[in-house]
């Protein structure tokens, strides 16, 4: 199945970079580009897309409120942050807008292609790990709403999905949490995924996002 990209960035010479990498891919195409947010959502009404590469800032609409508005939509495809990282302090808006994860815009063309076809298969799309350290940067600087709330929606959480749900935000991965915690990493995927599903959560980025908001892990990475 051929993965269908839309690259949304206001530097064409950026989205050249990328399209070559990805037109040498046999389960790749780049089916739309966009110089804006607008742009994108225009492409989008027209054309069918599974993985949107999205920058950030950008003229007209930036890259935070049309992640937004591209995830509110059913069947929306999902979505990847292009960061600069040390100067894109918007990243962690548009990870709570929706979008599945974030990727350096210097990013080698090998870990690109691997973090689409993650996505595209419905797994993580950045270890959580490095979604962590954006947060850890960031959060301090950006509000949240909402937070009594979000504090009454952890309270559906068991015991042990807290548990969990703390080890998420703080990077380990699936098998690293079973060898923690003395559990079958099968286990582990069933606590995640019922994780998600009370907490109405897309993905582990959200979950992670969501940790921080709540304060079940602070800014540093402990709970």
């Amino acid at each position: 199945m051929t993965i269908r990209v839309m690259l949304v960035d206001d530097q064409a010479l950026l989205r050249t970079g990328f399209r070559m990498v990805l037109a040498a891919q046999p389960d790749m195409e780049v089916v739309a580009e966009a110089g804006d947010g607008v742009e994108a959502l225009r492409a989008l009404a027209t054309t069918d897309v599974d993985v949107v590469l999205m920058d950030v800032r950008m003229p007209k609409l930036d890259g935070v409120e049309a992640t937004r508005r591209i995830c509110a939509e059913p069947d929306a495809p999902k979505v990847l942050i292009l960061t600069t990282f040390d100067l894109d302090e918007y990243a962690f808006s548009a990870l709570k807008a929706g979008a599945s994860g974030f990727m350096l815009k210097d990013v080698p063309p090998g870990d690109l292609l691997a973090a689409i076809r993650a996505v595209h298969s419905g797994d993580a799309v950045v270890a959580p790990s490095t979604t962590r350290r954006l947060l850890d940067r960031f959060a301090p600087m950006l509000p949240s709403t909402g937070r009594e709330p979000r504090h009454t929606e952890l309270q559906r959480l068991t015991d042990r999905e807290r548990e969990v749900m703390v080890l998420v935000a703080q990077g380990l991965s699936n098998g690293e949490i079973a060898a923690r915690l003395v559990l079958s990493e099968a286990t582990v995927k069933t606590h995640v995924g019922r994780i998600l599903t009370k907490l109405g959560l897309r993905d582990r980025v959200q979950v992670v996002v969501m940790a921080y908001e709540t304060g079940l892990v602070r800014v540093g990475g402990r709970g």
